[in-house]
């Protein structure tokens, strides 16, 4: 069998980075759906560059069984990936990862066996994937009345949300600032909620719908976090962020702030 000896690459590394900080999810997503996978088993037709396979080959992929009975197919993100977890030489395959995608679609993935940092992908997971919504996606709502809401900080500061965001902030150019808020609209919604104020330029509503997938992530089940877009002048709810409570991520900074704290309570 061969041994090879490769560096950690950018899609291991998210990978690694995404098991335990949800910050890092989305763009690994992204990067794996534009990468070539390595799969164990062998195809009708190859493409002249050698082992990469050919649009419209047949497929015959070898399958591993688990506990339970059902099967599972091997997916590795490099050789030195692959190798790692076989004890012989296989056929093997490259695929571009949206293809093998379609191709097995409704078959269960795994990616990495046997490694600190594998991942399962399940069917369901991988048609999300394929049609851009991984993750919890943010749902857009008008308010097309004035509405009268109260607005303040929460009791309890939700640190592990606040982390995440400024990390995944911290991945976009386009965010300037980030505050924090705990808002309540007792015509719309029985209790109040946490509430994220964006400054930036671009398209921060993609900016919100990857956000939206890490408050998923990081907040107590079904707890809602709102996310609204701010400028300089905007009045109503943006006039409590800008004049009343300083950002906890800014992007000259690059890292948390402190917790806003009302001026005489400690």
């Amino acid at each position: 069998m061969q041994i090879i000896d490769e560096p950690e690459n950018r899609l291991e590394s998210l990978l690694r980075l995404a098991a335990t900080e949800p910050a890092h999810r989305p763009e690994f997503y992204q990067l794996l759906l534009q990468s070539p996978l390595f799969v164990l088993g062998e195809a009708e037709a190859v493409a002249e560059d050698g082992e990469q396979v050919a649009q419209g080959s047949n497929l015959s992929l070898l399958h591993w069984e688990k506990a339970d009975g059902s099967t599972v197919i091997p997916v590795f993100t490099s050789l030195q990936a692959m190798y790692e977890s076989i004890d012989a030489d296989e056929s093997y395959l490259e695929i571009p990862a949206q293809a093998l995608f379609e191709m097995t679609l409704g078959e269960e993935l795994v990616l990495n066996p046997d490694s600190e940092y594998g991942k399962e992908l399940m069917p369901t997971e991988i048609e999300s994937l394929l049609t851009g919504n991984v993750g919890q996606q943010a749902l857009e709502r008008v308010v097309e009345q004035s509405t009268e809401v109260t607005i303040g900080q929460p009791e309890h500061y939700p640190v592990q949300l606040v982390d995440s965001l400024t990390t995944l902030f911290s991945k976009h150019d386009n965010v300037s600032a980030a505050y924090l808020g705990l808002i309540h609209d007792a015509g719309q919604d029985e209790h109040p909620n946490l509430i994220i104020a964006l400054q930036g330029e671009g398209d921060l509503q993609a900016v919100i719908q990857e956000a939206g997938a890490v408050a998923w992530d990081t907040t107590e089940d079904e707890e809602v976090v709102d996310f609204i877009i701010i400028e300089q002048g905007d009045e109503g709810i943006a006039e409590y962020f800008l004049n009343e409570t300083k950002p906890f991520y800014e992007r000259r900074w690059g890292s948390k702030m402190e917790p806003y704290k009302e001026p005489g309570k400690a």
